[in-house]
């Protein structure tokens, strides 16, 4: 069986699964990072503005401006924020459509090793913030197994089928995300672990949300029914439920911030 490629085009469906969980997983790097009020921020992969929106309504900016490939989800961004919040533009991480020193923090919120060369996209961050500006991601911890779909990632291993995964996942480890930022240039630079839980109403609900993601439901659709069925068995057996019936579900992502000096 083929492997489909990762897309990200429709902000709608996108939303169901990843954009509810950037929304945990950034309020912790939010703390984390605790960036002053004030700043001119530049999120880059926005797609349908999940982070875009936290960053408007919880760190005061000055501006914000997304940059993403995908039409869809930037669509669905505008739609989302309104251009009183936050300006929108289609865009490539590797060569951003700004001036250098543009903006006072420059971020990538699950994006990095989506990235074709994810370098060349840290080296575009330290160009457009200014002396002093900062840069910051977080990104699914893939390598060690932090992603919020995992479960069904390691069944299907067990069935001998592979999903679909990010192309740079190695720049998800802590020392892949230290030597980009460090080859770009930046200095004063942190790492941290972000951690985030979701809870779904019921095995059913986390099935149908979880298998909707981009990378999952191409290769569902592909899939032999009775393979699909083994695989939900052999999810059903593996996953945490609650007493009420609730599965809670922990992901964590590796977070980095550093300085342009």
């Amino acid at each position: 069986m083929s492997v489909p490629t990762i897309r990200f085009d429709d902000g709608a469906d996108y939303e169901r699964m990843m954009g509810r969980w950037s929304g945990l997983i950034g309020r912790a790097f939010i703390d984390w990072l605790s960036p002053p009020p004030g700043f001119r921020w530049i999120d880059i992969g926005c797609g349908n503005g999940a982070f875009t929106q936290l960053l408007a309504e919880r760190c005061a900016p000055m501006s914000v401006d997304g940059v993403d490939p995908s039409d869809g989800q930037l669509a669905f961004a505008r739609e989302r924020l309104g251009a009183d919040v936050a300006t929108f533009r289609q865009g490539d991480a590797m060569a951003l459509p700004f001036a250098d020193g543009s903006f006072d923090a420059a971020v990538m919120a699950l994006v990095v090793f989506f990235i074709p060369e994810p370098a060349k996209g840290v080296v575009e961050m330290a160009r457009v913030v200014r002396p002093g500006g900062l840069a910051a991601a977080y990104i699914w911890d893939l390598v060690n197994g932090g992603g919020p779909a995992e479960i069904i990632i390691n069944q299907l291993k067990g069935m001998g089928l592979t999903a679909p995964r990010a192309p740079r996942a190695e720049a998800s480890t802590p020392e892949g995300l230290h030597t980009l930022w460090t080859q770009a240039g930046f200095n004063r630079i942190e790492a941290h672990v972000v951690r985030a839980r979701r809870i779904f109403d019921d095995f059913e609900d986390y099935w149908s949300t979880t298998t909707a993601a981009p990378n999952l439901a191409p290769m569902m659709a592909t899939m032999a029914a009775a393979d699909v069925t083994q695989l939900k068995s052999r999810v059903r057996a593996e996953i945490p439920v609650e007493a009420s019936g609730r599965v809670s579900i922990e992901a964590r992502a590796n977070a980095i911030v550093g300085r342009r000096p």
